[in-house]
């Protein structure tokens, strides 16, 4: 790939136009060297709201196109953020691979977590973005919330170096249910809330173990084990909620709400090590929560999301509508609640987009890449297996290449 100039000004274009963009914009107000270019959504009012809050929050123009190809050669955007449905990721990368071949004068594309739906899809993300010549990064947001930053820092200047490589990274994840329809269908999404949200969980795992500097195949996956189950959707007042609220008839076509997965490795000198998540769509409490730990020979680190310094409390005098204007995923309006304050910054999107940005301004390969995406879809799909069969499945796994989730299928 020719070395590419620097620029003054990175403008992204905005592929989608849903929960997640509406966050990355939030986050983009803490990024220098950026502005929105662009915006498209096959919805016409909800890419329109979208752009207007982009220029509301001073992002820049956010012109509104009606097509991917218009605005990618419209040369008013450098880079694309790919923030659609699971299912439609595939297609989109093939038009922009199309466009870009014809002359759209991109450089990068970033693209939500996760990268596919299969390993087979996130194998063909890859090849076409390479193919196109475009730089790419994968957005996977907990590897750059602020604790995780901090903390693996820490660890790895202060203890490592006197007590020895941590062995060991738990990561939980859980919340009461996904916002949007097709979070709830396996075809659309590519599984349930092992697909959804444990993807995070492998990732921002992996990288806590990685050292400073390395890759994250610089770890060998060896095996991966798993149980799936569905503990309150499927329950008849549960489904029956889903099907008034989102019309998901659950009751004939369930994906699991909890997901637990062990992932064993080695690292270059043989040391083994492992991951250990857990996620859930069955949690109910202040909102989502996130829970991260690592530990080693002579040291531990650990994270809650919930457990905030800033805490309010509403008595029972004080009523108001459902909302989420204290926590993501927030499940009362009353009594003593968290507070995470700034929910960009902390669950990783300001620091993941400055990254982002300066790299693709600079012409350079960001930290996270569509390679690391691939391999979260390896672990994924090894743990998918692994519930399925009822048995720990060994890497590499051939079967894997071309393996669809039991609840996809």
């Amino acid at each position: 790939m020719p070395k590419l100039t620097e620029l003054p000004m990175l403008r992204v274009g905005l592929i989608g136009s849903g929960f997640i963009a509406a966050f990355h914009l939030q986050s983009m107000v803490g990024v220098r060297n950026v502005s929105i270019g662009g915006v498209y959504s096959r919805s016409v009012e909800r890419r329109t709201r979208i752009a207007d809050k982009a220029r509301s929050l001073g992002l820049g123009q956010a012109h509104v196109f009606d097509s991917i190809e218009a605005m990618a050669m419209s040369g008013e955007v450098d880079a694309l953020w790919l923030l659609t449905p699971n299912d439609t990721r595939l297609d989109i990368m093939r038009e922009i691979h199309r466009v870009t071949k014809v002359g759209a004068p991109l450089r990068a594309v970033a693209c939500e977590k996760p990268l596919a739906r299969t390993l087979a899809e996130a194998r063909e993300m890859l090849a076409l973005v390479e193919d196109a010549g475009l730089l790419h990064g994968y957005l996977e947001n907990q590897l750059f919330s602020t604790a995780v930053m901090r903390g693996k820092d820490i660890i790895w200047r202060r203890a490592v170096p006197q007590g020895g490589r941590p062995y060991l990274a738990r990561a939980a994840e859980e919340h009461s249910g996904p916002h949007e329809p097709w979070f709830w269908q396996g075809e659309r999404q590519g599984g349930g809330v092992l697909s959804d949200m444990m993807c995070h969980s492998v990732e921002v795992a992996r990288f806590m173990l990685t050292a400073p500097g390395a890759t994250r195949d610089s770890l060998r996956l060896v095996s991966a084990s798993a149980t799936t189950a569905n503990l309150k959707w499927t329950r008849p007042r549960y489904a029956a909620d889903l099907k008034t609220r989102m019309g998901i008839d659950f009751a004939k076509r369930p994906v699991e709400d909890f997901a637990r997965g062990i992932l064993a490795m080695e690292d270059a000198d043989g040391h083994q090590l492992m991951i250990e998540a857990t996620t859930s769509w069955a949690y109910v409490g202040a909102g989502l929560r996130i829970q991260l730990e690592l530990l080693g020979p002579e040291y531990s680190m650990e994270f809650s999301s919930l457990s905030t310094g800033l805490k309010v409390f509403l008595s029972r005098a004080v009523t108001g509508s459902e909302g989420e204007d204290l926590v993501e995923k927030q499940n009362a309006e009353q009594g003593l609640m968290p507070v995470v304050e700034d929910e960009a910054g902390i669950y990783g999107y300001t620091d993941e987009n400055r990254h982002m940005v300066e790299a693709f301004r600079r012409g350079l390969s960001p930290a996270e890449t569509f390679h690391d995406g691939v391999g979260v879809m390896e672990m994924l799909m090894g743990l998918y297996r692994s519930a399925e069969l009822g048995q720990t499945v060994h890497f590499p796994d051939p079967e894997l290449e071309h393996y669809v989730p039991l609840v996809a299928r």
